[in-house]
């Protein structure tokens, strides 16, 4: 199972950027997805999160100008981020719980991060 999430880079504050990450491999089903984000000393945090019936959940922070979907036949999570500002620059990580075709187990997928820059 591999996740591939793209859609960052440079934006001025109070741009806009969308973030996808798509899952792919021998999926039976996804569970609950998410997006996290890392800045350089800080510890990696969760920003978003979408359950398997699209309940969401928000940061504090992020509440009002962040959104979470998914498209469950595309295997796909989405952020759009709206009004961003310079605090918001982090590397952005996907996350997903994965059930494996065969297995029974749930267990959690990483994407490789997106950079998010956003410039004052």
């Amino acid at each position: 199972v591999q996740l591939q999430a793209s859609g960052g880079g440079l934006v001025q504050a109070g741009g806009s950027l969308r973030l996808s990450c798509s899952a792919s491999g021998t999926i039976f089903s996804i569970a609950g997805m998410g997006w996290y984000r890392q800045s350089p000393g800080n510890p990696r945090e969760l920003v978003a999160s979408i359950s398997s019936t699209a309940s969401t959940r928000y940061e504090d922070s992020v509440k009002g100008r962040f959104a979470i979907s998914r498209d469950d036949n595309k295997k796909t999570v989405y952020l759009q981020m709206n009004s961003l500002k310079p605090e918001d620059t982090a590397v952005y990580y996907c996350n997903a719980d994965v059930r494996i075709s065969g297995l029974k187990k749930w267990y959690p997928y990483w994407g490789q991060g997106t950079l998010v820059t956003v410039s004052s």
